[in-house]
């Protein structure tokens, strides 16, 4: 049997609800579109991308689109706020994917994911050498297309937050696609 590890989340008592009715919970996309009003199509896109990518490293259940975010640490998750659930959870080895949060931070902003500090310079280097002030806009407006291998090289780090492992667990999240009732050890509800 796959070794658990010990997992939280916060989320809608819906979640937990389902959980309880079903047996298992799936992220729906109406729930990142109540969210996310506005910028939901932001998010969708940014999910979508993290799903595909992920998918390299950890067999993600079909009909699974949209990743639960979880803290590898109590001390590390997000607080309670009116109207939510905090769910301890146990969840197998091979259900879970560690990622980088720092890096993570970095691709919701479609900057460029560094291997290390040393990296990070000379990429700042490069860009101040090319005249670039926003990186973004290598990726988000038409500069990609006047340096190309640029904007490959940004686009081609952000995989990274898979593979250059968090510096602390506070900079660590997982992710899971999926919840089952039977990883669920405890439940703090908060009205």
């Amino acid at each position: 049997m796959k070794q658990a590890r010990t997992l939280w989340t916060r989320q809608r008592p819906e979640v937990w609800e389902e959980l309880k009715s079903s047996g298992i919970y799936r992220v729906k996309k109406e729930y990142i579109e109540e969210k996310n009003g506005s910028i939901t199509d932001y998010y969708l896109e940014l999910y979508r991308w993290y799903t595909k990518t992920a998918k390299k490293y950890l067999t993600i259940p079909p009909g699974c689109e949209y990743p639960i975010w979880l803290s590898l640490g109590e001390e590390f998750m997000l607080q309670p706020v009116e109207n939510t659930v905090i769910l301890k959870l146990e969840i197998p080895e091979g259900q879970y994917l560690i990622c980088n949060m720092k890096g993570w931070d970095y691709r919701v902003n479609y900057w460029y994911v560094p291997l290390d500090q040393e990296d990070d310079k000379k990429h700042k280097e490069e860009l101040k050498r090319y005249g670039i002030a926003s990186e973004d806009e290598l990726v988000t407006g038409r500069k990609g297309e006047f340096y190309p291998m640029l904007k490959r090289k940004i686009t081609g780090s952000w995989e990274r937050i898979f593979t250059v492992p968090p510096d602390t667990e506070e900079n660590a999240a997982a992710t899971a696609w999926e919840l089952r009732k039977s990883w669920v050890r405890e439940v703090r509800r908060y009205e």
